[in-house]
Order: C-alpha cells, then structure tokens, then sequence
C-alpha cells in the first residue's frame, strides 16, 4: 500500500510535548471523524451508504450523541438500521426453516455457522474505526520517514518521552514493512529505551503515591505523584483516562 506523505500533522502532534504524541495525533483525528459524520457529509450519498453497511461501534456512539445533533444521528442509525433489518430479516427465514428439521444445526457447516458469521460481520464494523485506521496507518508511515531522513525530528524525537506501549506496538510493525533490519533493530531500542525509562520514573511517582496514605508520611511533599495513576495507565494503555482536553501545550505532562 503506498502512503501520502503528509508530515505537518507529525511535526505538530510532536510540538505538543505530550507524552505519546501519537495518542494526541489519534485524539485529534477521532474528534475530527466525529465531527465529519455528523456534519455537512451527513447529507453525501457516498458517506450514507459507508455508514449503512458498516455502522459505528459502542465506543463512537456516545461520542456522536455527544454532539448535540440528534437529527443528524438520527438519519444515520435510521438508515442503517433499516439495512440491518434487511439482513435479519433474511437470517431469520433461515433460522425458521432450520428449525423445521431441513437441516441439521449441529453438523458441520451448518446453518448456524452461517449465520453467525453474518452477525459477527454486522458488529465488528465502524466507519469512525476504520478512518482512524487508515489515518494512523498513514501517520506511522510519515512517522518512520522522518526519523530516519530528518535531522530535525530526530533531535526532537530524542528530547521526547517517546510514545506509549500501544503505539510503539504500532510503530514496530509499521517499520516491519517500511524499515530495513538495521532501522527496525535501532527504533527498537529507541522504543523500548524510552519506555523503560518513563515507565519506571512514573512507577516510582505511582509508588510514593500510594505510601503518601501512610499516615507517617502524611507530612512528607507529593513530588511529582499525583499524576502518576494518570502517566502508568496512560504509558501502557495509550491516552485514556485523566484530562482528556486537546491539545496539551504544556511541556512533559502527562495526556
């Protein structure tokens, strides 16, 4: 698959100073997919019939209720609905012959099989997924070009915290396609170099913070632990809980 070679996004999420600027990246194009499906290409038929076959999952919902524009959310689950009665419809006729004895449920191949492949690709699907995805793909991409052409992002890449456990997940096996062995071998150590360093940092924040509940240590100063649950969750999950407002502009303080 060939790539856009897009890196002002890069560049920026980069400026942000947060301590996975691909989790900020992500927030960032999530937030503008929301706004996308609910806003003027509500009304495209190309965007109506993406979202017709394949909805948006439980995670995205809340986020387009959210949004304060029932209507809008209305004719999108509306429309898809109606598609996914169709296919119901369809999957119950044949549930309904089946339970007639015409086949058997239990042999090998059966109906059920069938069927419950059907419904698993009715549930799995989200258009919202998906866009962030193939934007994230891309993304990694860029990301990969520069470290290794840029004199500049390497500098600010080394004076980063690098990126959580999940995007340097990503990032290893994006470089698996776009990387020869030296340069995956070399983000590698950077990655894990990184993580072990941050993650111990904040573990030792994490650890003062539950002994500052000791009533010996009451009087003792918080250091930098009151964030910690925020960064060791945050470092090994990706950006997900704390503040969650975007961009963080502040130096070195966790998403």
């Amino acid at each position: 698959m060939q790539y856009h070679l897009d890196t002002i996004p890069v560049w920026e999420a980069m400026e942000w100073k947060m301590e996975c600027p691909l989790c900020g990246l992500e927030h960032k194009t999530e937030a503008e997919e929301i706004k996308r499906a609910l806003g003027a290409s509500v009304m495209e038929p190309s965007v109506r019939i993406e979202f017709n076959q394949r909805g948006v999952c439980r995670e995205h919902q809340p986020m387009l209720f959210h949004q304060q524009n029932r209507l809008g959310h209305a004719l999108l689950m509306d429309s898809h609905a109606k598609e996914q009665l169709v296919k119901l419809e369809k999957l119950q006729k044949q549930a309904d012959a089946d339970s007639k004895g015409r086949t058997s449920l239990f042999s090998k191949g059966s109906s059920v099989d069938s069927i419950l492949d059907v419904l698993h690709d009715m549930n799995e699907h989200c258009v919202v997924c998906e866009a962030i995805a193939t934007h994230m793909a891309r993304y990694h991409f860029t990301f990969l070009h520069l470290w290794k052409t840029n004199a500049d992002f390497q500098a600010a890449w080394k004076g980063s915290h690098g990126v959580c456990l999940p995007h340097s997940v990503a990032l290893l096996e994006s470089a698996q396609k776009h990387l020869n062995l030296t340069q995956q071998n070399a983000l590698a150590a950077e990655l894990l170099g990184f993580l072990t360093q941050h993650l111990s940092a904040d573990e030792q924040d994490l650890d003062w913070f539950t002994r500052k509940f000791d009533y010996r240590n009451q009087d003792a100063p918080w250091g930098n632990s009151k964030t910690a649950l925020e960064r060791v969750v945050n470092r090994l999950r990706g950006w997900c809980i704390g503040d969650t407002s975007y961009p963080k502009r502040n130096n070195h303080t966790a998403p």
